[in-house]
Protein backbone atom coordinates (compact mmCIF):
# COMPACT_ATOMS: atom_id res chain seq x y z
CA UNK A 1 0.00 0.00 0.00
CA UNK A 2 2.78 2.42 0.93
CA UNK A 3 4.60 1.70 -2.36
CA UNK A 4 1.42 2.28 -4.37
CA UNK A 5 0.68 5.55 -2.52
CA UNK A 6 4.25 6.80 -2.96
CA UNK A 7 4.34 5.84 -6.66
CA UNK A 8 1.00 7.54 -7.37
CA UNK A 9 2.27 10.74 -5.77
CA UNK A 10 5.40 10.69 -7.93
CA UNK A 11 3.28 10.25 -11.07
CA UNK A 12 0.96 13.06 -9.99
CA UNK A 13 3.88 15.46 -9.44
CA UNK A 14 5.41 14.57 -12.78
CA UNK A 15 2.29 15.44 -14.78
CA UNK A 16 2.47 18.76 -16.65
CA UNK A 17 0.29 21.47 -15.20
CA UNK A 18 -1.81 22.48 -18.17
CA UNK A 19 -4.03 24.81 -16.11
CA UNK A 20 -2.75 27.97 -14.48
CA UNK A 21 -5.35 27.82 -11.73
CA UNK A 22 -8.72 26.25 -11.05
CA UNK A 23 -11.88 27.24 -12.88
CA UNK A 24 -13.10 30.59 -11.64
CA UNK A 25 -16.57 31.32 -10.35
CA UNK A 26 -18.95 33.34 -12.52
CA UNK A 27 -18.07 37.00 -12.18
CA UNK A 28 -14.47 36.42 -11.09
CA UNK A 29 -12.94 38.75 -13.66
CA UNK A 30 -9.68 38.97 -11.73
CA UNK A 31 -8.98 35.32 -12.56
CA UNK A 32 -9.72 36.02 -16.22
CA UNK A 33 -7.29 38.94 -16.16
CA UNK A 34 -4.59 36.69 -14.69
CA UNK A 35 -4.99 34.18 -17.52
CA UNK A 36 -5.00 36.89 -20.20
CA UNK A 37 -1.76 38.29 -18.81
CA UNK A 38 -0.16 34.86 -18.84
CA UNK A 39 -0.84 34.28 -22.54
CA UNK A 40 0.55 37.61 -23.79
CA UNK A 41 4.18 36.52 -24.06
CA UNK A 42 4.59 34.38 -27.16
CA UNK A 43 8.14 34.38 -28.57
CA UNK A 44 7.17 32.69 -31.85
CA UNK A 45 4.46 35.23 -32.76
CA UNK A 46 5.29 38.53 -34.46
CA UNK A 47 7.47 40.57 -32.10
CA UNK A 48 7.12 38.16 -29.20
CA UNK A 49 3.75 39.28 -27.89
CA UNK A 50 0.10 38.72 -28.79
CA UNK A 51 -0.75 41.98 -27.01
CA UNK A 52 -0.97 44.17 -30.14
CA UNK A 53 -3.35 41.82 -31.97
CA UNK A 54 -5.57 41.62 -28.88
CA UNK A 55 -5.79 45.42 -28.90
CA UNK A 56 -6.75 45.33 -32.58
CA UNK A 57 -9.42 42.70 -31.85
CA UNK A 58 -10.99 44.84 -29.12
CA UNK A 59 -10.89 47.96 -31.29
CA UNK A 60 -12.41 46.27 -34.36
CA UNK A 61 -15.09 44.62 -32.24
CA UNK A 62 -16.23 48.06 -31.02
CA UNK A 63 -15.42 50.16 -34.09
CA UNK A 64 -18.55 49.18 -36.03
CA UNK A 65 -20.80 51.40 -33.91
CA UNK A 66 -23.27 53.80 -35.53
CA UNK A 67 -24.65 56.38 -33.10
CA UNK A 68 -27.63 57.21 -35.35
CA UNK A 69 -28.99 53.67 -35.48
CA UNK A 70 -27.49 52.33 -32.26
CA UNK A 71 -26.19 49.32 -34.13
CA UNK A 72 -22.74 47.76 -34.01
CA UNK A 73 -20.35 48.27 -31.14
CA UNK A 74 -18.59 45.99 -28.70
CA UNK A 75 -21.54 43.76 -27.81
CA UNK A 76 -22.42 40.76 -29.95
CA UNK A 77 -19.00 39.28 -30.81
CA UNK A 78 -20.12 39.14 -34.42
CA UNK A 79 -16.68 38.27 -35.72
CA UNK A 80 -17.41 34.65 -34.81
CA UNK A 81 -19.58 34.65 -37.93
CA UNK A 82 -18.36 35.02 -41.50
CA UNK A 83 -20.72 37.92 -42.10
CA UNK A 84 -18.58 40.16 -39.88
CA UNK A 85 -15.43 38.13 -39.34
CA UNK A 86 -14.95 37.74 -43.10
CA UNK A 87 -14.79 41.49 -43.62
CA UNK A 88 -11.35 42.15 -45.20
CA UNK A 89 -10.84 44.84 -42.55
CA UNK A 90 -10.81 42.04 -39.95
CA UNK A 91 -8.28 39.83 -41.74
CA UNK A 92 -5.89 38.16 -39.32
CA UNK A 93 -8.03 38.65 -36.23
CA UNK A 94 -8.84 34.95 -36.16
CA UNK A 95 -5.39 34.62 -34.58
CA UNK A 96 -6.39 36.89 -31.69
CA UNK A 97 -9.63 35.02 -31.17
CA UNK A 98 -7.83 31.67 -31.11
CA UNK A 99 -5.32 32.98 -28.58
CA UNK A 100 -8.21 33.83 -26.25
CA UNK A 101 -10.17 30.62 -26.81
CA UNK A 102 -8.43 28.67 -23.98
CA UNK A 103 -9.40 31.47 -21.59
CA UNK A 104 -13.01 31.22 -22.78
CA UNK A 105 -12.96 27.44 -22.38
CA UNK A 106 -11.68 27.79 -18.84
CA UNK A 107 -14.02 30.60 -17.83
CA UNK A 108 -17.08 29.62 -19.85
CA UNK A 109 -19.34 32.07 -18.01
CA UNK A 110 -17.75 35.14 -19.63
CA UNK A 111 -19.22 36.34 -22.92
CA UNK A 112 -16.94 36.54 -25.94
CA UNK A 113 -17.62 40.25 -26.26
CA UNK A 114 -16.56 40.87 -22.66
CA UNK A 115 -13.49 38.67 -23.14
CA UNK A 116 -12.36 40.40 -26.34
CA UNK A 117 -12.71 43.91 -24.93
CA UNK A 118 -11.10 42.97 -21.61
CA UNK A 119 -8.24 41.32 -23.49
CA UNK A 120 -7.45 44.55 -25.33
CA UNK A 121 -7.55 46.64 -22.15
CA UNK A 122 -5.32 44.23 -20.23
CA UNK A 123 -2.84 44.08 -23.13
CA UNK A 124 -2.48 47.87 -23.27
CA UNK A 125 -1.67 48.08 -19.58
CA UNK A 126 0.70 45.08 -19.74
CA UNK A 127 2.66 46.75 -22.55
CA UNK A 128 3.25 49.88 -20.48
CA UNK A 129 0.14 51.85 -21.38
CA UNK A 130 -2.52 53.40 -19.16
CA UNK A 131 -4.97 51.38 -17.11
CA UNK A 132 -8.24 51.32 -19.06
CA UNK A 133 -11.52 51.51 -17.18
CA UNK A 134 -13.53 48.45 -18.19
CA UNK A 135 -16.97 47.25 -17.17
CA UNK A 136 -18.56 43.84 -17.95
CA UNK A 137 -22.08 43.20 -19.17
CA UNK A 138 -21.79 42.67 -22.94
CA UNK A 139 -23.78 39.86 -24.50
CA UNK A 140 -23.19 37.71 -27.57
CA UNK A 141 -25.26 37.23 -30.71
CA UNK A 142 -26.90 33.82 -31.11
CA UNK A 143 -26.62 34.09 -34.91
CA UNK A 144 -25.39 36.54 -37.55
CA UNK A 145 -28.70 38.34 -38.18
CA UNK A 146 -27.65 41.39 -36.13
CA UNK A 147 -24.06 41.68 -37.34
CA UNK A 148 -23.34 45.21 -38.58
CA UNK A 149 -22.80 45.75 -42.30
CA UNK A 150 -19.28 45.71 -43.67
CA UNK A 151 -17.54 48.97 -44.47
CA UNK A 152 -17.81 50.61 -41.06
CA UNK A 153 -14.15 50.18 -40.11
CA UNK A 154 -11.45 52.59 -41.32
CA UNK A 155 -9.79 52.08 -44.70
CA UNK A 156 -6.09 52.77 -44.14
CA UNK A 157 -5.67 53.83 -47.79
CA UNK A 158 -7.88 56.90 -47.33
CA UNK A 159 -7.42 60.44 -46.06
CA UNK A 160 -8.74 62.90 -43.48
CA UNK A 161 -12.31 63.11 -44.81
CA UNK A 162 -12.70 59.36 -44.57
CA UNK A 163 -11.22 59.29 -41.07
CA UNK A 164 -13.72 61.88 -39.87
CA UNK A 165 -16.62 60.10 -41.58
CA UNK A 166 -15.79 56.85 -39.76
CA UNK A 167 -15.07 58.29 -36.32
CA UNK A 168 -17.74 61.00 -36.28
CA UNK A 169 -20.27 58.23 -36.99
CA UNK A 170 -19.21 56.65 -33.69
CA UNK A 171 -19.34 59.95 -31.78
CA UNK A 172 -15.66 60.90 -31.55
CA UNK A 173 -14.18 64.38 -32.09
CA UNK A 174 -10.86 65.33 -33.72
CA UNK A 175 -8.84 65.15 -30.51
CA UNK A 176 -10.22 61.72 -29.68
CA UNK A 177 -9.50 60.53 -33.22
CA UNK A 178 -5.83 61.45 -32.92
CA UNK A 179 -5.56 59.94 -29.44
CA UNK A 180 -7.01 56.63 -30.66
CA UNK A 181 -4.61 56.69 -33.61
CA UNK A 182 -1.83 56.43 -31.04
CA UNK A 183 -2.66 52.72 -30.80
CA UNK A 184 -0.49 52.43 -33.91
CA UNK A 185 2.42 52.54 -31.49
CA UNK A 186 1.66 48.82 -31.12
CA UNK A 187 2.02 45.97 -33.57
CA UNK A 188 2.70 45.82 -37.28
CA UNK A 189 0.95 45.35 -40.61
CA UNK A 190 1.06 42.06 -42.54
CA UNK A 191 0.87 41.76 -46.35
CA UNK A 192 -1.33 38.65 -46.09
CA UNK A 193 -3.85 40.49 -43.90
CA UNK A 194 -4.19 44.21 -44.58
CA UNK A 195 -1.90 44.20 -47.60
CA UNK A 196 0.43 46.66 -45.87
CA UNK A 197 3.74 45.68 -44.30
CA UNK A 198 5.88 46.63 -41.33
CA UNK A 199 5.80 48.27 -37.87
CA UNK A 200 5.14 51.93 -37.13
CA UNK A 201 7.76 52.17 -34.37
CA UNK A 202 11.01 50.54 -33.30
CA UNK A 203 9.51 48.72 -30.31
CA UNK A 204 6.00 47.66 -31.33
CA UNK A 205 5.24 45.91 -28.03
CA UNK A 206 5.87 48.95 -25.82
CA UNK A 207 3.09 51.51 -25.48
CA UNK A 208 4.34 55.09 -25.63
CA UNK A 209 3.98 58.33 -27.61
CA UNK A 210 6.79 57.31 -29.99
CA UNK A 211 4.32 57.01 -32.87
CA UNK A 212 3.59 60.74 -32.74
CA UNK A 213 7.26 61.66 -32.41
CA UNK A 214 8.25 59.60 -35.44
CA UNK A 215 5.30 60.83 -37.46
CA UNK A 216 6.51 64.41 -36.99
CA UNK A 217 10.28 64.04 -36.89
CA UNK A 218 11.07 61.60 -39.70
CA UNK A 219 10.73 62.19 -43.42
CA UNK A 220 8.11 59.88 -44.90
CA UNK A 221 8.14 59.02 -48.59
CA UNK A 222 6.01 56.60 -50.66
CA UNK A 223 7.50 53.12 -50.36
CA UNK A 224 8.79 51.58 -53.60
CA UNK A 225 7.28 48.12 -53.62
CA UNK A 226 4.57 46.02 -55.22
CA UNK A 227 1.99 46.57 -52.47
CA UNK A 228 -0.56 49.31 -51.79
CA UNK A 229 0.53 52.88 -51.13
CA UNK A 230 2.27 53.26 -47.79
CA UNK A 231 5.11 55.44 -46.57
CA UNK A 232 8.60 54.52 -45.39
CA UNK A 233 11.33 56.26 -43.44
CA UNK A 234 14.74 56.88 -45.02
CA UNK A 235 16.08 53.47 -43.95
CA UNK A 236 12.87 51.67 -45.00
CA UNK A 237 12.56 50.01 -41.60
CA UNK A 238 9.40 51.71 -40.38
CA UNK A 239 6.18 52.60 -42.14
CA UNK A 240 3.17 54.88 -42.00
CA UNK A 241 -0.20 54.39 -43.67
CA UNK A 242 -2.03 57.01 -45.72
CA UNK A 243 -4.38 57.54 -42.75
CA UNK A 244 -1.35 58.22 -40.53
CA UNK A 245 0.11 60.77 -42.93
CA UNK A 246 -3.32 62.41 -43.12
CA UNK A 247 -2.99 63.33 -39.45
CA UNK A 248 -0.03 65.63 -40.17
CA UNK A 249 -1.47 67.00 -43.40
CA UNK A 250 -4.70 68.17 -41.77
CA UNK A 251 -4.41 71.47 -39.89
CA UNK A 252 -6.82 70.39 -37.13
CA UNK A 253 -5.45 66.91 -36.60
CA UNK A 254 -1.80 67.96 -36.59
CA UNK A 255 -2.28 70.19 -33.53
CA UNK A 256 -3.05 67.14 -31.44
CA UNK A 257 -0.26 65.10 -33.02
CA UNK A 258 2.18 67.78 -31.85
CA UNK A 259 0.54 67.92 -28.42
CA UNK A 260 0.93 64.19 -27.84
CA UNK A 261 4.44 64.09 -29.31
CA UNK A 262 5.54 66.55 -26.63
CA UNK A 263 3.56 65.20 -23.68
CA UNK A 264 3.33 61.43 -23.15
CA UNK A 265 1.53 61.81 -19.84
CA UNK A 266 -1.24 63.80 -21.52
CA UNK A 267 -1.44 61.26 -24.33
CA UNK A 268 -1.81 58.40 -21.85
CA UNK A 269 -4.55 60.30 -20.01
CA UNK A 270 -6.50 61.05 -23.19
CA UNK A 271 -5.95 57.62 -24.70
CA UNK A 272 -7.12 55.86 -21.55
CA UNK A 273 -10.35 57.87 -21.54
CA UNK A 274 -11.12 57.51 -25.24
CA UNK A 275 -10.29 53.79 -25.43
CA UNK A 276 -12.64 53.20 -22.49
CA UNK A 277 -15.29 55.15 -24.40
CA UNK A 278 -14.65 53.01 -27.48
CA UNK A 279 -15.13 49.82 -25.45
CA UNK A 280 -18.53 51.06 -24.26
CA UNK A 281 -19.97 51.80 -27.71
CA UNK A 282 -23.23 49.95 -28.29
CA UNK A 283 -23.35 48.52 -24.77
CA UNK A 284 -26.63 48.72 -22.87
CA UNK A 285 -27.12 47.26 -19.43
CA UNK A 286 -30.80 48.13 -18.90
CA UNK A 287 -32.23 45.06 -20.59
CA UNK A 288 -33.31 47.02 -23.66
CA UNK A 289 -30.18 46.39 -25.69
CA UNK A 290 -31.24 45.08 -29.13
CA UNK A 291 -28.22 42.77 -29.06
CA UNK A 292 -29.13 41.33 -25.66
CA UNK A 293 -29.66 37.64 -26.35
CA UNK A 294 -28.62 36.25 -22.98
CA UNK A 295 -25.10 35.38 -21.96
CA UNK A 296 -23.50 32.47 -23.74
CA UNK A 297 -26.54 30.90 -25.32
CA UNK A 298 -24.21 30.69 -28.29
CA UNK A 299 -21.27 28.96 -26.66
CA UNK A 300 -22.45 25.43 -27.35
CA UNK A 301 -22.83 25.34 -31.18
CA UNK A 302 -19.48 24.57 -32.79
CA UNK A 303 -20.11 27.14 -35.52
CA UNK A 304 -20.15 29.93 -32.94
CA UNK A 305 -16.73 29.26 -31.44
CA UNK A 306 -14.49 32.21 -32.07
CA UNK A 307 -11.67 30.24 -33.68
CA UNK A 308 -13.76 28.51 -36.34
CA UNK A 309 -14.55 31.37 -38.68
CA UNK A 310 -13.79 33.11 -40.92
CA UNK A 311 -11.42 32.28 -43.71
CA UNK A 312 -8.58 34.75 -44.10
CA UNK A 313 -9.57 37.66 -46.28
CA UNK A 314 -7.41 38.35 -49.34
CA UNK A 315 -4.95 41.26 -49.20
CA UNK A 316 -6.23 44.59 -50.36
CA UNK A 317 -5.39 45.67 -53.85
CA UNK A 318 -3.89 49.01 -54.66
CA UNK A 319 -6.31 51.93 -54.73
CA UNK A 320 -6.53 54.34 -57.67
CA UNK A 321 -4.79 56.95 -55.54
CA UNK A 322 -1.97 54.53 -54.86
CA UNK A 323 -1.60 53.73 -58.56
CA UNK A 324 -1.46 57.44 -59.35
CA UNK A 325 1.29 58.11 -56.78
CA UNK A 326 3.31 55.08 -57.93
CA UNK A 327 3.16 56.18 -61.55
CA UNK A 328 4.98 59.33 -60.52
CA UNK A 329 7.80 57.56 -58.66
Amino acid sequence: FFFFFFFSKVIEKSRPHTQIHKMSKAGDYESVKVDINKLLHKPDYDDGSVGPVLVRLAWHAAGTYDKETGTGGSSGAGMRYEKEGGDPANAGLQHARKFLEPVKDKHSWISYSDLWTLGGCIAIEAMGGPKIKWEPGRTDFIDDSKCPPRGRLPDAAQGADHIRHIFYRMGFDDREIVALSGAHNLGRCHPDRSGFSGPWVNNPTKFSNQYFKLLRNLEWKPKKWNGPLQYADEEDRLMMLPTDIALIQDEKFVKFVDLYAKDQELFFKDFGAVFAKLMELGVRRDGKDPTHEGKDQNKTPQAAKSGDVPKSAPPKGMTEKGKEVRSKL
